[in-house]
């Protein structure tokens, strides 16, 4: 340990004052805050990182981190808190603690762990701060609107070609009945074969689409 005193001049008189008797230096040590905090999200969680800087090597293994997040127009006074589970300067955060189309502001700070007892430390100042937004997946009820469309699309369709066939196939049997008289065929008997090759193309472009 270390013998800490204070030296000064007082009215043409040099005192000295002892300030700490015995001042361990490992017993009060305050870090630089984290550096180059970066976000990474996904659909299932975000990921957070940094990195420590000016912090000796011995020490970045018993560092304990402690992260702040929340909403971007909220105050930092109703912050959520979390502690990553090891000394490793990331933590994660699942997608359901966030709230989707929200934009959210993290922070972090660092000290040396608690756990350890050969060095002892305050916390650092915050870091700056990083920006994130949880990564939506479309919604279900989407895609069920979609096919719903689809099928009400393909209800009206179906019922009106099959009309349409039924409509024909009775001015057809008509037809026969002059043809047999030696008359030459009507273009309107072309016309079913048409119909259905149009609603055959209709109801594989609608087999694409789904």
């Amino acid at each position: 340990g270390y013998r800490v005193s204070l030296q000064g001049n007082f009215f043409g008189h040099n005192h000295t004052y002892v300030t700490f008797p015995e001042y361990n230096p490992r017993q009060h040590i305050k870090l630089d805050p984290p550096l180059n905090l970066q976000s990474n999200t996904t659909a299932s969680k975000c990921r957070i990182w940094w990195s420590v800087w000016n912090v000796p090597w011995y020490l970045v293994e018993i560092l304990q981190y402690e992260l702040q997040y929340k909403e971007y127009s909220m105050s930092w006074e109703i912050a959520l808190n979390k502690t990553p589970p090891s000394s490793l300067p990331q933590i994660e955060i699942e997608a359901a603690e966030l709230r989707g189309g929200v934009a959210y502001v993290a922070r972090v700070r660092c000290k040396v762990s608690e756990n350890e007892n050969s060095y002892h430390s305050q916390w650092s100042e915050w870091s700056q701060t990083t920006v994130f937004q949880r990564a939506d997946v479309p919604e279900l009820s989407e895609r069920i609107q979609y096919t719903r469309t689809m099928q009400f699309l393909f209800i009206p369709l179906s019922f009106g070609t099959l009309l349409y066939l039924f409509w024909n196939c009775k001015l057809s049997s008509r037809y026969c009945c002059s043809l047999t008289l030696g008359q030459k065929a009507s273009p309107a008997l072309t016309f079913p074969h048409q119909l259905l090759s149009f609603s055959h193309s209709i109801l594989c472009t609608m087999g694409i689409s789904r």
